[in-house]
């Protein structure tokens, strides 16, 4: 993939002038923006965000370090209880819920997660130094949402269970706002939007909940503004050695098809990370020093496949659809049941219904996301 356009954003526009001697103070420029990042025009309001005073948060454990790394958004639900209570004093209430048990049973110094939204639509900052973050855009705190990703990504939980329900209107509301504030301020596209599923074992965000992805990535990306032209065509979920779960799945059966010989568990043993580098190495590209599945890497392995194959390939696309609540079976057969699923895949995230896996569905079925998702994009 190419790099192609780098972009700063409010903050280290200010930082970019100073390292370049315009006479604004003397802080560093800020690191590059991944490729497809918007330039955001001004800062984001964040005054509605309830920061940790505002719900009396306990004070961390530990002093919160920080990162300058971040690059994605993953979205989670809280497995709370579907309340109905939606007040203003629920949503203090859930907070204070989620610290108690994130220093108290899970262990940890704070919060895990860096943000909240109640099914009330309120916003509130979970770990400590979250919203001095966000305001700043230059720095996130090191959190405890996903593992693999505690440097690298704002961590969003969202009250509730949805398997079989679907978040409330005002939760989805509030969400798209924060979502465009974090994309704003890290200088960040819509397409960089991930759930957590997406990187680790767990079966988070939900069935029911995911497949509203690509509309809260359109309509982020809606109120972004975002040039279409800043949209890549594919942004593939990136696992590494820190990742388990449903996408190590897929990587090892898709290695197995091409004769490396991994075990299927969704842990990246050292001979799985040994056959991504040989697989890596053997088709020229740059081989990874901690196993990570890199864009070139996926479009080399993930094959077209399609109604009749079998094999490793189809179990690599069975397990995954099945894993997001699709009725297939992972059989090894490319079958009637796995072309209709890979049908509703494709109608979920704006792609021709072949029932066929392109380029562009095995990363649609992975959890990256395709530029068609945002063939609305700058429409009413």
């Amino acid at each position: 993939m190419s790099n192609g356009p780098l972009y700063l954003n409010r903050r280290g526009i200010l930082r970019a002038a100073a390292a370049i001697g315009l006479g604004i103070g003397g802080e560093q420029l800020l690191a590059a923006r991944p490729a497809g990042a918007v330039a955001p025009l001004s800062g984001a309001d964040t005054s509605y965000i309830i920061d940790c005073a505002g719900w009396s948060a306990r004070p961390p454990s530990s002093p919160i370090s920080t990162s300058g790394s971040t690059d994605r958004i993953i979205v989670h639900q809280t497995e709370w209880p579907d309340t109905t209570d939606y007040s203003r004093d629920r949503a203090i209430a859930l907070a204070q819920e989620i610290q108690d048990l994130h220093m108290d049973t899970n262990g940890w110094i704070d919060t895990g997660q860096h943000f909240t939204v109640s099914r009330g639509g309120y916003v509130l900052e979970g770990r400590h130094r979250s919203l001095e973050g966000l305001n700043d855009g230059g720095f996130q705190p090191v959190s405890a949402h996903a593992v693999g990703e505690n440097t690298r990504a704002i961590g969003i939980e969202n009250e509730g269970t949805y398997f079989t329900e679907t978040p409330t209107q005002m939760l989805l509301d509030s969400l798209v706002r924060l979502l465009t504030d974090v994309c704003t301020q890290y200088g960040l596209g819509a397409h960089r939007i991930f759930g957590h599923w997406d990187f680790n074992d767990t079966d988070c965000p939900g069935y029911a909940f995911y497949p509203l992805f690509p509309q809260l990535r359109l309509r982020t990306a809606q109120a972004l503004a975002q040039d279409p032209a800043s949209i890549p065509e594919r942004t593939w979920p990136d696992p590494y050695s820190s990742s388990a779960g449903s996408i190590v799945v897929t990587v090892q059966y898709l290695l197995k098809a091409q004769g490396y010989q991994v075990k299927t568990d969704g842990s990246m043993s050292s001979s799985t990370l040994k056959a991504i580098s040989g697989f890596q190495k053997a088709h020229g590209l740059t081989v990874s020093s901690n196993g990570t599945v890199t864009q070139p890497t996926w479009e080399a392995l993930a094959l077209p496949v399609a109604s009749g194959a079998v094999g490793p390939s189809v179990l690599a696309a069975q397990s995954m659809l099945a894993h997001k609540g699709y009725s297939v079976t992972a059989n090894g057969t490319y079958d009637a049941a796995t072309v209709s699923a890979v049908a509703d895949m494709q109608q979920l995230h704006g792609l021709p219904q072949t029932g066929a896996l392109d380029t562009a569905s095995w990363c649609a079925t992975v959890g990256g996301i395709v530029a068609e998702e945002f063939s609305g994009l700058g429409a009413a």
